[in-house]
């Protein structure tokens, strides 16, 4: 091959390019389509974020219970129902990101506040902040009127199937939320007040009376219903304590009404001689030693009395018309305290002065313009007399009879008696009758 040959065949091997393999050419082609989906994704990803930091649809306060064992999409679904949020598939996805994180909505009763944001939703469910409720059982009361109490709570759910026995309960504040059944909260109080009963019978001294944690209980429902004050109740207990240690009858007036009216808890009237000459068994004053069983939910303050109970020699107590409690040792001191007491309730109450209520003050009197006459302003219809004219005068002169025709009360009040002094009224004053104003009209000449 000659020169020339070589030299025409050089441009046409230039022009020819080799060929991409298969392998570059799918890699392009994957490439292109993930940068379009990138940015698809990103604009919809964009969008989803601005609606789940948006402003909510709620208009009000709007209260949401989730039930457990929803799934993420039906709970989405039921917060678009109650109009909470603007999109359950934007929350769902949300609620799906954060389970992959190990965050889950949790299930309950949700208080949400207008325009409400989902990511403030989502938020609020991923803690847990629910609406919570308190119902409270007092100390003092039998378990007949807590159970009535629970019964009545509309927020509780179920029937309370397995009722508990008298003093079985804590005296406390429960704080629970939605969901919770009747049964489930008095199982609680149960627990805590049986905890509790263990606890400070652990505690109780070695020369205790007392048998048994029941007896404990029992003890301490009397000691609650004796006194209402927290700093007498250890002085009580060591009362009772200190008849049981002699073989004394406990004679404790809430015994007998625990026996006469039961779980009800209150007696409509005064003791009488024959509640107390009855035989109940928790009658006090009848039977030996402690009842058969409580007679109230007693407190941890009553509780703790009776296991750290005052040392003293206390073995008689009575009402000392203060709200609290005289003790004594012996009975002539205790019968010296009830004729205390006794004088303090027949003395005679000192009737409450209560001073009369002052009058409303008249409007005060108003100088015309023209100081004729001291009339109100705000009664343009009465006119001076000297200002009527002849066809107005008996007009004003009828309107003033049937004023004092109105109030006879008033003028019999400004009747002049023998001690008072004649008022010489003239033309142009004015008689105050009640709360009116009259003036005195000008005399008229007879007709011939």
């Amino acid at each position: 091959m000659t020169y020339a040959e070589t030299d025409r065949r050089l441009p046409e091997q230039e022009t020819k390019r080799p060929r991409r393999s298969a392998v570059a050419r799918v890699i392009s082609w994957l490439f292109g389509w993930s940068l379009i989906l990138g940015l698809v994704g990103a604009a919809v990803g964009g969008w989803a974020w601005l609606n789940f930091t948006a402003s909510g649809p709620l208009q009000q306060n709007a209260t949401v219970f989730v039930e457990k064992g929803l799934s993420r999409s039906q709970i989405s679904m039921l917060l678009q129902e109650k109009g909470v949020i603007s999109d359950a598939r934007i929350f769902s996805a949300a609620a799906a990101a954060n389970t992959i994180r190990g965050r889950y909505v949790k299930p309950g009763e949700y208080e949400f506040t207008p325009g409400s944001t989902m990511q403030e939703v989502m938020a609020q469910m991923l803690q847990g902040r629910v609406l919570t409720y308190k119902l409270t059982i007092p100390e003092g009361w039998t378990t007949q009127m807590a159970l009535k109490r629970i019964r009545e709570n509309d927020v509780l759910t179920g029937e309370v199937t397995q009722p508990p026995p008298e003093g079985a309960l804590l005296a406390n504040t429960l704080v629970f939320q939605r969901g919770m059944t009747r049964q489930q909260f008095v199982d609680s109080l149960a627990l805590q007040q049986s905890a509790l009963i263990d606890e400070l019978w652990a505690q109780r001294p070695n020369d205790i009376p007392l048998k048994s944690k029941e007896e404990m209980v029992t003890l301490a429902s009397i000691v609650e219903k004796e006194t209402g004050k927290a700093e007498e109740r250890p002085a009580v207990a060591a009362v009772f304590l200190n008849r049981l240690r002699k073989g004394m009858r406990l004679q404790s007036d809430p015994t007998i009404i625990y026996g006469l009216v039961g779980g009800q808890g209150k007696l409509d009237r005064t003791l009488t001689r024959s509640d107390i000459d009855g035989v109940t068994p928790y009658n006090t004053y009848a039977i030996d030693g402690l009842p058969p069983g409580p007679i109230a939910i007693p407190g941890r303050a009553s509780l703790e009395a009776v296991i750290r109970p005052d040392s003293s020699e206390f073995l008689y107590f009575v009402a000392d018309g203060t709200g609290g409690h005289a003790f004594a040792r012996t009975l002539s001191e205790h019968n010296d305290n009830v004729a205390k007491w006794r004088r303090i309730e027949n003395e005679p109450q000192e009737p409450e002065v209560v001073a009369p209520a002052p009058e409303p003050a008249a409007p005060a009197p108003v100088l015309r313009d023209d100081g004729l006459a001291a009339v109100p302003l705000d009664a343009p219809d009465l006119v001076a007399p000297e200002q009527a004219s002849e066809t107005a005068q008996p007009a004003l002169e009828a309107k003033q009879e049937a004023q004092v025709a109105e109030a006879p009360a008033a003028v019999e009040e400004t009747a002049p008696t023998d001690d008072a002094p004649v008022l010489d009224l003239k033309p142009g004053s004015v008689i105050r009758v009640g709360a009116k104003l009259i003036p005195v009209p000008a005399p008229r000449a007879l007709k011939q």
